[in-house]
């Protein structure tokens, strides 16, 4: 083995023993919240409603209805669906923290459900994956810098994996465990060869990771891309004169105007204004289950005049390359953006790289008990 070699060698196994629990938490709770999506509408009903001959019930008719659910806090947002679903009324605030969702029939205004969206076991595994359960504070910035190692182990992986010559190369890309009975070797073949097939997706993961780790990452892999907007979200401010257009309240205007008359739509998300300064956000989609192709809309909450915004959560119609890639990295992240064959091959990768911890510790425990053996006895004594 070459110098350069073994000084990789040792940074991946020094920075492997560093990480590995940490590595571990992260994969088994992404493989675990792969399908969250999935499972919570096979096993909350009141996600859903029978499909009714008659309109949906105006925004307006429905915020106070959410609203006395849970008197004091603060609505973000009421999200309505194209077809069978409820609609979800969002209460949010980051200090004090809470999140609730009220769940309501659209027909009718029937509270469905109130839900603690803090708790519950998907939260659980969500707080692990992005805070290893510390404080949020704390456990994001450290969750940020061991991705950022197991980046450095992934590509230190792919070099260590790089096989010498051609002959090497059929052990390098498939199981060859009749030629050898040995658990040993058994474990290494399944730490290089899972290793090396799953390091081109772990490189994704890491990186869609690292956006929200590190702003300067972030902003570095958008430059890079050739982007120029803001990736912080503003919302823009209505107009001092306050001139009131039109007899209904704006936001039912907004509704009749985009959610209405707009068959493609599959969501449509409204935000009332959070001050008298404040703007009016509607963010449509044409899909369920994704958020890239969201097209973000603010208006002014007196006049209905619509604003633009200098960051990348804008027009889908405006959105450059970059824009679009850094607005498709919660969906690449999960596989959601091809779908269930993405969530699948996200589940199962996960799945992969959570063993690769494991398999690396008994490599390392197994060189030692090897090295033991092979000393002399004296130098034993």
């Amino acid at each position: 083995m070459s110098p350069f070699k073994k000084l990789i060698r040792k940074l991946h196994l020094w920075l492997g023993l560093l990480s590995g629990l940490v590595v571990f938490i992260i994969a088994i709770t992404g493989c675990i919240y792969a399908f969250q999506e999935e499972i919570q509408d096979a096993t909350q009903p009141y996600r859903f409603v029978a499909k009714e001959d008659k309109a949906y019930k105006l925004p307006t008719e429905l915020l106070p209805i959410a609203q006395a659910q849970l008197p004091g806090k603060d609505l973000h947002s009421l999200k309505y669906f194209a077809k069978d679903r409820a609609v979800e009324a969002t209460f949010y605030h980051y200090e004090p923290t809470y999140y609730y969702a009220v769940y309501l029939n659209p027909y009718s205004g029937e509270v469905l459900k109130v839900v603690d969206r803090n708790a519950g076991f998907f939260r659980f595994i969500l707080d692990g994956h992005f805070y290893l359960w510390l404080p949020p504070t704390i456990g994001q910035p450290v969750v940020a810098i061991f991705t950022l190692i197991f980046f450095v182990m992934v590509i230190s992986g792919i070099i260590l994996w790089f096989p010498k010559n051609r002959a090497a190369w059929k052990q390098r890309v498939w199981f060859r465990w009749k030629e050898s009975t040995k658990w040993r070797r058994k474990n290494y073949d399944l730490h290089n060869i899972v290793g090396f097939y799953a390091s081109f997706v772990a490189l994704v993961f890491v990186i869609t990771g690292l956006v929200w780790g590190f702003r300067w990452f972030a902003y570095g892999y958008y430059t890079i891309m050739g982007g120029e907007k803001s990736l912080v979200y503003e919302e823009p401010l209505s107009a001092k004169n306050r001139q009131v257009s039109g007899d209904a309240p704006m936001i039912d205007q907004l509704y009749g105007k985009i959610f209405l008359n707009q068959p493609a739509i599959a969501t449509a998300e409204f935000h009332p204004p959070a001050s008298d300064s404040a703007s009016m956000e509607v963010a449509t989609n044409s899909e369920v289950g994704t958020y890239w192709k969201t097209d973000y809309r603010f208006f002014d909450q007196y006049s209905g005049a619509e604003l633009s915004v200098g960051h990348v959560y804008g027009r889908q119609k405006d959105a450059k390359v970059a824009d679009k890639v850094m607005r498709m990295n919660y969906d690449i992240h999960t596989g959601g953006i091809w779908g269930i064959p993405g969530k699948l091959l996200a589940f199962f990768m996960s799945l992969l790289i959570a063993t690769l911890p494991v398999s690396g510790v008994m490599i390392y425990i197994g060189r030692k008990k090897k090295q033991k053996k092979t000393v002399p006895a004296k130098a034993r004594q």
